[in-house]
């Protein structure tokens, strides 16, 4: 397979600084734009009396175009004879900063536009460092609206030592200053005329003058999981592991191994929709593909090539980390850390310094308030599987989510041992039986069953009549309710985000004991997040089945066996999960019991099997 390289180049800087006029003179003056664009915006400026700006060619939404503010990040694409580009147009208001940092995540280089007739300014600053945390140091700054200035070389050699020497404290040093007028088209993709003290690159030459810092084709391959398909028609058992893919190749036939779980298979063929099947996969690719050895895989982990160099897996890392929600990022809260398709509960353990990204200064103190910049040392509830930034950057970003915002983000710079985390999952003190042994001693192998769905699916009723099937058969098994859980162990606790964090928590701890002693745990609690029920079975590990227990809200208000339902409708209940309250559906369970469709009797029939395959 050929591959044709690609540059991913953001533009940042201040409001007004003209980074969109920029890049809308480039596209012009490459012939870059649809046949047509470029006459039409004109025609449209002449009917509505408005002076023409190439900005407009990016500047499309008529919000944009009415404030004069870009408030989306813009992709646009064009070529030269050295390669492809992707050019992102990022907004440059204070408002907008989370936007630009998620248009910079991807980018290998970037050109930070300054205007002549303003110099440096808060967010030139601010940007620069974000710049450096996201680990960009391929970086060509435009001295932009020199024709304000009428072209003064003195006042751009001001601006040009300003600027290089806060760079220089984050980093960064600048491959070039280029004077340019994007209005009139100074030194964007020819040289100026007016001028003649400057004989250096056009930021066309510039942008054919950084350097891929190494095609992504030849970085090891990862792809994250997206979803795990199943298909059962016609006997078609095959289990399609879906994704996109970040960096790197994959062949058919290849080995694969999966992190953080590290579960191996090899590639058995690749799929794709009317369309002849690939023998190869790339960077960008959207693919699936099915495996020679049949393994459970869930979303979330990470494909990765065997005999490549493998991500970290880690509880605990330290990162460089921007901050832009409106609450500040504190410790004793529960936050959300999203790496590809990885999602996890997270907390802040320490804040190691807290940096002002326009000046620079450090303030030592226990929180991150908004659109500050700080290094900070966070544990995850379950392993995750990462790059750090010095390996591989696509895989070493991450975003922070608080509630439903994206609070924040930045790159893992270390992972970190967690003494705590790694004794918990050696799962027995020196000396103590192991799993292995005790299996020897007691013929028994212990496994958790964590019956997951709406409140009157049927997760008790099943779990305790399959308890009953399985004592019948000398099976030790017991059933851990997730209302006994509450009225008992987990009595303390409430139904905040953080409450229902810990019940789960306490929950799969406690299963896992049941399960170190040779029972079969059946776990009934509604467990509404994914979250919660992948921690769990990060603790079982391989001894886990995750069981949904199917019924729609409709079919379990009509049952209501506890009378639950029309407690809340008569406002006895508030956060009702199904109700007022989210629930995330299974994305691969082991076991799916549909009660709506199937009857009891033989969706008990189902999990006892299932246990007893588990078992064997």
């Amino acid at each position: 397979m050929i591959t044709e390289d690609i540059m991913n180049i953001v533009v940042v800087g201040h409001v007004d600084h003209g980074k969109s006029t920029v890049i809308g003179h480039l596209l012009a003056d490459t012939d870059s734009l649809p046949k047509g664009k470029l006459d039409a915006i004109r025609e449209s400026c002449k009917r509505n009396a408005k002076p023409f700006e190439y900005a407009f060619l990016l500047d499309a939404l008529k919000n944009e175009q009415s404030q004069g503010i870009t408030i989306d990040t813009c992709r646009c694409f064009f070529k030269t004879d050295k390669r492809r580009y992707i050019i992102i147009d990022a907004p440059g208001h204070i408002e907008f900063l989370k936007n630009m940092v998620t248009g910079a995540s991807r980018a290998e280089a970037a050109l930070m536009v300054i205007d002549a007739s303003h110099g440096v300014e808060e967010n030139t600053r601010r940007h620069g460092y974000y710049l450096s945390m996201l680990g960009i140091k391929q970086v060509a700054v435009l001295v932009n609206k020199m024709d304000l200035i009428d072209y003064d070389q003195e006042k751009f050699d001001k601006i040009s030592k300003e600027y290089t020497d806060f760079l220089a404290e984050i980093g960064i040093q600048p491959r070039i200053f280029v004077p340019v007028s994007a209005r009139v088209g100074d030194n964007i993709a020819f040289h100026s005329d007016v001028m003649p003290w400057y004989n250096d690159m056009t930021v066309l030459q510039v942008l054919d003058s950084f350097e891929n810092i190494q095609p992504s084709h030849q970085l090891p391959f990862r792809m994250p999981v997206q979803g795990v398909y199943k298909f059962t028609a016609g006997g078609d058992m095959r289990r399609i592991i879906a994704g996109t893919v970040d960096s790197g190749s994959l062949s058919v036939g290849d080995e694969v191994v999966f992190y953080p779980s590290g579960k191996r298979t090899r590639v058995k063929s690749f799929e794709a929709f009317n369309a002849p099947a690939p023998t190869e996969i790339q960077c960008e690719d959207a693919a699936g593909f099915t495996m020679e050895e049949e393994i459970y895989v869930r979303r979330g982990e990470i494909a990765c090539k065997a005999g490549e160099h493998a991500p970290q897996v880690a509880v605990r890392f330290r990162a460089n980390l921007f901050w832009l929600g409106n609450a500040p990022l504190k410790g004793g809260r529960i936050y959300h850390f999203k790496c590809g398709t990885q999602k996890l509960p997270m907390k802040l353990l320490h804040v190691d310094r807290v940096i002002n990204a326009s000046n620079l200064d450090c303030a030592d103190r226990q929180w991150v308030e908004k659109n500050e910049v700080a290094v900070c040392t966070f544990q995850l509830d379950s392993p995750a599987a990462f790059d750090t930034t010095d390996r591989l950057a696509s895989t070493a970003r991450f975003v922070i989510v608080d509630g439903y915002e994206q609070a924040g983000g930045g790159i893992l710079v270390e992972a970190l041992p967690d003494e705590a985390y790694d004794q918990r999952n050696i799962r027995t003190a020196a000396g103590a039986v192991d799993a292995q042994e005790r299996r020897a001693l007691t013929g028994h192998k212990g496994l958790v069953v964590w019956l997951t769905g709406l409140s009157g699916a049927g997760k008790s009723t099943i779990a305790t009549a399959v308890e009953r099937r399985l004592l019948a058969l000398h099976i030790p098994a017991f059933t851990l309710d997730g209302d006994v859980l509450r009225n008992g162990l987990c009595a303390d606790l409430g139904f905040s985000d953080e409450d229902r964090t810990e019940n789960q928590r306490r929950a799969a701890e406690t299963a896992v004991l049941f399960q170190r002693a040779g029972l079969v745990a059946l776990v009934s609690t509604i467990s509404p997040q994914q979250a919660h029920r992948d921690f769990a079975r990060s603790c079982a590990g391989e001894d886990f089945m995750e069981v949904y227990v199917k019924a729609d809200l409709n079919t379990c208000r009509s049952r209501d066996p506890k009378g639950l339902y029309e407690k809340q409708a008569g406002g006895g209940i508030t956060a009702f999960t199904g109700v007022d309250s989210g629930y995330e559906v299974p994305r691969s369970p082991d076991l799916v019991l549909d009660t709506m469709a199937d009857s009891e009797a033989y969706c008990i029939d189902a999990l006892l099997d299932a246990i007893l395959q588990k078992r064997s």
